[in-house]
């Protein structure tokens, strides 16, 4: 019988350090429920110690997922330690992931000890985390650059001190498949109580190899590697779980183990750590680019056509591409066939949400001729957002061109239902619209980031529009799309102020925070 390899996931640790990315609360949540869908063994919700609101994402994350471990990072320090088993105390299958550097350079220039204070400090904080729980993980970080026979040391040390799980990272993707294969081999060859202890790597992808040199420790023996949605991650980012996943599952003749992951969620996935995390994957991204299953060559076409193995190792059904195609839709299309398409793409919507997502749909079309997938999951994303409580854009409409100043007159719903109106002007069109937006809400906060992506191809394609907005030094995350920006612009604002208006009725113990309408109607 095969052997199991575990998959575990950072995608909410180290994939949040990309630079760029600032996940909410609610959508870390959102993202470890559907990695618990993924049937990840292992989800790394966090670094409990790093700030009080990583802490507070680490504790509700194992509060309410259940069928995956619920790992917090920690360094050697008691603090972190104590902070870690905190924040997943609730959980049901918790884990302290501890670690250190390991490695000269980083021991010399970062820690500035020597290597036996760094060897009792890793032993120390292994036996205070198994205090706590029975399951805990030690990574030496920079493993790859470390004098092997201090890191087996290390590593026989620290499994005495009670560590389960034994990481080998290549922290900054130093290493070639085949030397980083020989490395793990050393491991089990030179570490006397390994047999104690299940070894895991970490690959970073600094020169793109970060998936083969994990495949390359899976073949001599590791049985858990780390990974993150779509690769992502500091700097060139880490080992991609669709590519891992799908190597070890469409390779297993050669690989020979098993996994516990269902593919068929990893098209969602991926989605959704884009759409949240705000990093547009370039096309030909394997497994999950847009092309990864597109075909353009006649020869190709032909091939597909006859026998959709010539050109194609993996099912699209399989990753959860329905049939691999784009479905067009238009705007003579049915409620039934709309409601069918995005069944078969796995969303799961209430009659409330599909009548919304049916309205925008409709209204799209009569803009659009060819309406495909990715149109959907845009509408969807943006209607699934909606949310009794908060405030809702009505009407919005613009005045601009080479004469005059921008000119942007909003409509907007309360909370209570009350329709309030305003106008501003501003220094272009969007500038009038927030302007006028803020006249009505008066949320004090100041605008962080303002980026804009087509969501498909032509003059007549949505465009998405991402925005940041900062208050009381946290950061809120607003998303819509439209194939008016300046409407995408609208509701992606609107979409951040309900995110920080909801955070500070939490803070505020569910009073919400003063805001003067002004019931002018220009």
């Amino acid at each position: 019988m095969a052997e199991r390899v575990y998959i575990f996931d950072t995608t909410l640790r180290d994939g949040e350090q990309a630079a760029g990315i600032a996940y909410a609360q609610e959508d870390k949540i959102e993202i470890a429920r559907q990695l618990e869908r993924l049937g990840v063994d292992i989800i790394e919700a966090g670094f409990a110690a790093s700030s009080p609101g990583d802490f507070d994402c680490v504790a509700a994350i194992a509060r309410e997922v259940r069928g995956s471990r619920i790992a917090s990072l920690a360094r050697t320090v008691e603090q972190d330690v104590d902070l870690a088993w905190r924040a997943i105390e609730h959980a049901e299958a918790p884990r302290i992931h501890v670690f250190v550097s390991s490695s000269d350079i980083h021991i010399m220039h970062m820690l500035q000890k020597d290597r036996e204070q760094v060897l009792d400090q890793a032993v120390a904080m292994v036996k205070r985390a198994r205090g706590y729980v029975p399951d805990v993980e030690f990574s030496p970080q920079d493993a790859t650059r470390t004098q092997p026979e201090y890191l087996y040391r290390m590593l026989e040390a620290v499994i005495d001190a009670g560590a389960t799980t034994v990481n080998i990272p290549d922290t900054v993707g130093y290493a070639i498949p085949d030397e980083f294969a020989e490395f793990i081999r050393g491991v089990f060859e030179n570490v006397p109580n390994i047999d104690k202890a299940r070894v895991s790597v970490h690959c970073h992808n600094d020169l793109g190899l970060a998936t083969a040199n994990s495949l390359a420790a899976v073949r001599v023996g590791a049985r858990q590697v780390e990974v993150c949605v779509n690769g992502i991650g500091e700097r060139a980012g880490n080992a991609s779980m669709e590519e891992v996943v799908m190597a070890l599952k469409t390779r297993r003749d050669h690989l020979d183990v098993e996994i516990g992951i269902d593919s068929t969620q990893i098209y969602r996935t991926s989605k959704l750590v884009e759409r949240l995390s705000g990093f547009t994957m370039q096309p030909n991204k394997a497994i999950v680019g847009r092309n990864a299953f597109r075909h353009q060559s006649g020869i190709h076409q032909d091939g597909i056509l006859k026998l959709r193995q010539t050109y194609e190792i993996m099912d699209p059904k399989e990753i959860g591409i329905p049939d691999g195609t784009q479905l067009v839709l238009g705007k003579l299309s049915g409620r039934h066939a709309f409601r069918k398409r995005l069944e078969e793409m796995g969303y799961e919507l209430t009659q409330e949400e599909l009548n919304r997502a049916f309205l925008a749909f409709k209204q799209l079309a009569d803009r659009k001729r060819d309406i495909d997938d990715r149109d959907l999951e845009a509408i969807v994303a943006d209607k699934m957002r909606s949310n009794e409580s908060a405030y809702r854009l009505e009407m919005v409409q613009v005045t601009c061109g080479t004469e005059g100043q921008p000119t942007a007159t909003v409509k907007l719903v309360t909370p209570g239902g009350q329709v309030v109106a305003d106008a501003a002007l501003g220094d272009g069109p969007v500038d009038a619209v927030y302007r006028a937006i803020n006249r009505v809400v008066n949320v004090e906060n100041r605008l962080t980031e303002f980026s804009v992506k087509s969501v498909t191809e032509g003059i007549d394609a949505q465009g998405e529009v991402t925005i940041r907005i900062e208050r009381d030094g946290r950061t809120f995350t607003g998303r819509s799309a439209d194939t008016d920006i300046v409407v995408a612009s609208a509701r992606a604002y609107m979409d951040a102020l309900n995110r920080l208006i909801l955070a500070q009725s939490r803070s505020n113990g569910g009073t919400r925070p003063a805001t003067v309408l002004r019931e002018t109607t220009p």
